[in-house]
């Protein structure tokens, strides 16, 4: 296993590469390129002053030299170990440790690390919250519809869930903006954002203070989080659920099972020791998307409550042609990829012990 591990391990630096390179080429060879969409985002300036900018562009970017050498400026910039780039862009001694350089931002005018270092702890955050309630959800209401085969629950939830799985994020979405976050319909949600305009005065827990009761940050972030929740999760544990339920039958109608129950054993111990374990393998399997899908797939709930993570950055970085936030995010969403697979790999053979990479 561990040589597996490191085998892994290994190829996730060319596999990154691999992706970063296409998104690079791509992008300098899409009409206009990057200095198109450089140039036009200062659009009424003087001819000297365009002049100047495209000297600096060209010094910053090197855009006046081929796309490899560009591209390996690029990976210079953003590794621990290389040559030092000096301010006039030119490149220094070559160092065994430096600091690793994801470049600046031309359309926020400043560093891609302190755009990313705001906008991912936020989606992180979003899916850490969501990815236990869609597990939770699905492993429960899984095993219990596969459980109570044709019986009233599983009818039930069988349609419920099939509903929920129609209804796409976007109309959910504003459905939850239109209505129940009206002032004039139901206040049950807040407009957007993640804390109330206020929140710098509040304390951090909720009280009892003169003028009534007070929800403190914590309940207010709480309460700003709820309907983004909502957006991300309900599809997600709409069809996981489906998924576990399938799995669980299967393993029900195996020997294993029919020889534990012909030895007495109660039903609820073979249902949640017997037949659980290997009903989980087709949901490590979706597990190895869920993460990266969810990073990319909460752009739209981003943008309809107004929250600044990385779906909505990395949107705004790609119409901008913004090279350096581009394969910045594309290096978050590989490396989260590769890691995801690896675990989902990982807990193959903790989950059956018939998988052995050795």
């Amino acid at each position: 296993m561990v040589n597996y591990i490191i085998r892994r391990l290994l190829l996730v630096v060319p596999t990154l590469i691999g992706i970063t390179m296409l998104i690079f080429f791509v992008m300098a060879i899409a009409p206009g390129g990057v200095a198109g969409s450089l140039i036009d985002a200062e659009g009424s300036m003087r001819p000297e002053e365009r002049r100047a900018l495209e000297e600096y562009l060209n010094r910053r970017y090197g855009l006046n030299k081929p796309l490899h050498i560009q591209y390996l400026r690029w990976c210079n910039q953003i590794s621990p170990v290389g040559f030092e780039v000096k301010p006039d862009g030119t490149l220094g001694r070559f160092r065994l440790l430096k600091m690793p350089d994801l470049g600046r931002s031309f359309l926020r005018n400043e560093p891609v690390i302190e755009i990313v270092g705001r906008a991912l702890p936020v989606t992180l955050l979003l899916n850490l919250i969501t990815i236990p309630i869609i597990y939770g959800v699905a492993v429960t209401a899984g095993i219990y519809a596969a459980r109570y085969r044709g019986q009233a629950f599983d009818n039930i939830s069988s349609m419920v869930f099939l509903g929920l799985w129609s209804l796409p994020v976007m109309l959910v979405g504003v459905m939850l903006i239109g209505f129940l976050a009206n002032r004039d319909i139901v206040a049950l949600f807040p407009e957007g954002g993640l804390h109330d305009i206020r929140a710098g005065s509040f304390a951090f827990f909720p009280r009892w203070g003169p003028d009534g009761f007070q929800r403190g940050w914590l309940l207010d972030f709480l309460w700003h989080l709820a309907a983004p929740v909502i957006c991300l999760t309900y599809g997600g544990f709409a069809f996981l659920t489906k998924l576990m339920r399938t799995s669980v039958l299967d393993n029900l109608a195996s020997d294993f099972v029919r020889t534990a129950r012909a030895k007495g054993v109660d039903e609820r111990a073979v249902l949640f020791s017997h037949v659980l374990r290997n009903s989980l393998l087709p949901l490590i399997t979706v597990a190895a998307g869920i993460l990266p899908g969810l990073l990319g797939g909460s752009l739209v709930v981003e943008y309809i409550f107004g929250i600044n993570g990385m779906g909505r950055v990395m949107v705004e970085a790609v119409f901008a042609k913004d090279r350096d936030i581009v394969l910045a995010n594309a290096l978050v969403v590989g490396t989260v990829s590769l890691l995801s697979l690896l675990i989902a790999d990982i807990l193959y053979a903790v989950a059956d012990p018939r998988v052995s990479y050795e």
